[in-house]
């Protein structure tokens, strides 16, 4: 396997903190990247010696700045954003959030390092998108909408690589037990019997997706078939939520605090 010098976004995250421990091993050097100085600091001990922490707001200019590793050959967008709740009930700033942790802070970001990347004989680009980049979901919008961008900005920032050393790779997880999914996200898939995987099972995926690199791998039967057919026949997908709509809304509802 490839020895990375790698920065990996969203590490004070449940996802970030498994990525960082199953790729240490790997790695000669991995920057953490959060805004959350203590639990960067657990996630650091995880991971061991190669790793060192960046407190920074990747929203911010002083933030993205502060990214920086000599010889990096991997960049990983993991940070992430969301809210479960109808969209009448969330708020601009809300909204605001949710695109510029999903879509604009690793574009930006991504376009900071790339010149980096570029001197490597061989580099790596993971943006750590959903299955909903490719099935929107209701009470989801703005994450969909965000993980759909990214799914786009993966491809296309693919497509423009394609002659160089950089290849750029889109991971998308299902249902993860982390923080960001909170009680109504976890009761609604209890109710609707959906699985939530854990975040080292996203993390052994991401490890397996740079041993053997494919412009895309999505986590989890049956959501990755259901992402296949909305590309297909939506108006299967559209019936099928349709019928769950009441149950989503339901759990939706509580405790929106957007």
């Amino acid at each position: 396997m490839n020895r990375y010098r790698a920065v990996l976004t969203g590490a004070s995250g449940g996802i970030g903190c498994a990525i960082a421990a199953a790729l240490a091993p790997h790695c000669e050097e991995l920057v953490l990247v959060g805004r959350d100085a203590p639990r960067l600091a657990e996630c650091r001990e995880r991971a061991g010696s190669v790793a060192r922490v960046v407190t920074a707001d990747l929203a911010t200019a002083a933030g993205r700045d502060a990214v920086s590793l000599p010889g990096i050959n991997l960049l990983i967008n993991n940070a992430g954003a969301g809210d479960f709740a109808w969209l009448e009930d969330q708020s601009d700033a809300t909204l605001e959030r949710i695109v510029t942790t999903n879509v604009l802070s690793p574009m930006q970001l991504t376009r900071r390092l790339l010149p980096d990347l570029l001197r490597q004989p061989e580099a790596w680009i993971v943006n750590v998108g959903s299955i909903m980049g490719y099935l929107g979901y209701p009470g989801h919008a703005a994450y969909c909408a965000s993980k759909f961008a990214l799914r786009g900005f993966s491809e296309a920032l693919r497509r423009e690589l394609a002659d160089g050393p950089v290849q750029v790779l889109y991971l998308a997880p299902r249902a993860t037990r982390t923080a960001m999914n909170g009680d109504g996200v976890t009761a609604l898939n209890a109710e609707l019997g959906v699985a939530m995987d854990d975040p080292a099972l996203v993390a052994r995926e991401l490890v397996a997706l740079l041993e053997r690199p494919a412009r895309e791998r999505l986590l989890g039967m049956p959501e990755a078939l259901f992402a296949r057919l909305n590309q297909l026949v939506p108006g299967l997908i559209d019936r099928a939520l349709r019928r769950q709509l009441p149950t989503i809304r339901r759990h939706a509802s509580k405790g929106v605090v957007s």
